[in-house]
């Protein structure tokens, strides 16, 4: 295997995409605080009621609202994965597209919920999924941890999807992804 000089020219696709999750986050999330009173459930798409909607909710913790109260060291891990993410997309060999938008999209939200815990000790949640007629009712997110779980999703599937091409010899070789 070869090894190709880094491609910071196409580092942008994962700055862009980081750029793009962070607009769309933290726009809910101001929209949200403005707008809806804390516990305050609405329905924007009236055909999905009750299944998904937003409530306006205050999370200390990390995802689904785990280790609540963990802010000062969910900061230093959220500071150390932006710094990683940012320093493998800088040394990363050109052809890696996808796995930069992953990193993006990680990025972006992880940044997302730092700015939130920076400017008031805690991430505004709102994403709210539930299937009352069998008592589910998921823990309430926000887009931030949408983006993180897609990017995360998205590099497992692609490292994987390489993995199989690099054993299976019948699998034509390329470096689009």
């Amino acid at each position: 295997m070869t090894h190709s000089k880094p491609a910071p020219a196409e580092s942008v696709i994962a700055f862009l995409a980081a750029a793009s999750v962070l607009f769309v986050d933290l726009g809910v999330k101001f929209w949200v605080e403005a707008n809806l009173a804390l516990y305050q459930s609405i329905f924007p798409l009236p055909f999905l009621e009750p299944y998904l909607g937003f409530t306006h909710a205050r999370n200390t913790g990390v995802a689904f609202s785990l280790f609540q109260g963990a802010g000062g060291l969910v900061l230093i891990f959220g500071a150390a994965v932006s710094a990683f993410i940012i320093y493998q997309v800088l040394k990363m060999p050109a052809g890696n597209r996808i796995v930069r938008l992953a990193f993006g999209l990680i990025l972006g939200g992880t940044l997302g919920n730092m700015i939130d815990r920076l400017r008031q000790g805690y991430v505004t949640d709102m994403i709210h999924f539930r299937i009352p007629q069998i008592g589910f009712d998921f823990p309430v997110s926000n887009f931030a941890d949408v983006f993180i779980f897609c990017g995360v999703v998205l590099f497992i599937g692609v490292t994987l999807w390489r993995e199989r091409r690099s054993a299976d010899p019948s699998v034509a070789s390329g470096n689009a992804v």
